[in-house]
């Protein structure tokens, strides 16, 4: 029998019993559609995350801190000792100290982070309005965004407007050598500075503390030597784990974005899996009524096995043209079902953004659908469509064709 002959058979069904077909095969793509929903939502959210708390730079550098022993000091010797480090391609230091903004004849208590334009970059920081201030530019000031809610101010309102500062700076004495020192005398330590230099905000990050980034050169004047933490940038990944050694060894602490973008896979992967078990069960109560439909056929086609036997038909060719019938019938639901899982993704997310602009937030993508798994679940429903086959086929390659002419 030839091949074209075969196919022409396996979908007479289609013809002959156009309903109960077409709702085995809407029956199978509900089930692929719950598993390519649900999954997409897991990799939505897995992207959407890691595009917001990463960069290429930020997955290759190390955040750099004191111990709270303090007994090795991150200050400019230390800095440079560590930009001699083979592996090492940048080092970027960052100070933090208590800060007054003012803005028109507001005031509010803020912290400030002086920094190296590079610290940004490489913390994976990314601006939802404006940009992040340069080497070039010293009087740039890039905020978080609940500093314009504490002036008062929207983001766009608040972008581009000058501040001024008054700077708190600690000032070290015999009183506050003891590390048992109290808040009252920490707090009387410090010493004020009012800076007569205007800045203007350039830029702002999402964040929900006070926080303002500043041109540590801009600066300079406040001769602030020891830094509270540093920003290491490193050429490789694999040299990324040396340098990290190195500095733990010198007394200081070492951790990696990496470190958390991989343990945040890791529960997003167990999400993903759970997800999909959803999508499974789904899918094999679609396969048991792709199982009744074949077994129904099989009934209904006896007479006609026994006379294709009968006119020279082999075993083989009767079970293949039930395993190509059940097969097409997984294809066919795995291409709707795709087609019905993205369209309801499409759906939702819309949905969500509706809700989320009303209230003021951003607009996300919830769904993503790498082409490997759009094809490896159509590929897994072809595959589950030709197994429902398997014992109706074998069954029918086995029945007898005097048997099959003397069925009713």
């Amino acid at each position: 029998m030839k091949s074209s002959d075969l196919f022409n058979l396996s979908t007479r069904m289609f013809k002959a019993r156009t309903s109960r077909t077409l709702l085995t095969v809407l029956g199978m793509s509900i089930g692929i559609a719950a598993i390519l929903f649900l999954v997409s939502f897991g990799y939505g959210l897995q992207k959407t995350l890691l595009e917001r708390i990463t960069t290429s730079d930020s997955l290759l550098s190390l955040d750099i801190s004191e111990t709270k022993s303090g007994a090795v000091k991150l200050d400019k010797e230390m800095i440079r000792g560590i930009e001699a480090m083979p592996g090492v391609e940048e080092v970027s230091p960052a100070f933090q100290i208590a800060t007054q903004g003012h803005i028109d004849d507001l005031s509010a208590d803020l912290v400030t982070i002086g920094s190296k334009p590079s610290y940004l970059k490489l913390g994976g920081f990314k601006p939802t309005s404006g940009i992040l201030f340069s080497d070039n530019d010293q009087a740039g000031v890039v905020i978080s965004s609940s500093i314009a809610q504490v002036f008062g101010k929207s983001v766009e309102e608040i972008m581009g407007k000058e501040i001024t500062f008054s700077f708190f700076i600690p000032v070290v004495s015999s009183s506050n050598t003891n590390q048992d020192v109290n808040a009252e005398q920490a707090q009387a330590d410090l010493k004020r500075i009012d800076s007569d230099k205007k800045f203007k905000i350039v830029g702002v990050i999402d964040g929900q503390d006070n926080i303002v980034y500043l041109n540590s050169i801009a600066l300079s004047d406040l001769n602030i030597d020891r830094y509270g933490q540093a920003k290491v940038k490193c050429k490789s990944t694999a040299e990324m784990t040396i340098v990290r050694d190195k500095i733990l060894e010198s007394g200081l602490l070492a951790s990696s974005l990496s470190d958390t973008v991989d343990q945040a896979n890791q529960i997003f992967r167990v999400v993903q899996i759970v997800l999909m078990l959803f999508g499974v069960i789904a899918l094999f109560v679609s396969a048991i009524g792709m199982f009744n439909t074949m077994t129904i056929t099989l009934m209904e086609r006896t007479e006609e096995i026994g006379i294709m036997k009968s006119i020279g038909a082999s075993d083989t060719e009767i079970s293949l043209m039930f395993f190509m019938e059940s097969a097409i019938m997984g294809f066919l639901g795995g291409i709707s079902g795709v087609t019905i899982g993205w369209l309801g993704g499409i759906f939702f997310n819309t949905i969500i953004n509706l809700v989320a602009a009303r209230f003021g937030g951003e607009k996300v993508s919830l769904f993503y659908s790498p082409l490997w798994f759009v094809l490896s679940i159509i590929g897994f429903s072809t595959v589950v469509g030709f197994f429902t086959g398997l014992v109706p086929a074998r069954r029918a390659s086995k029945i007898d064709p005097l048997d099959a002419l003397r069925y009713k």
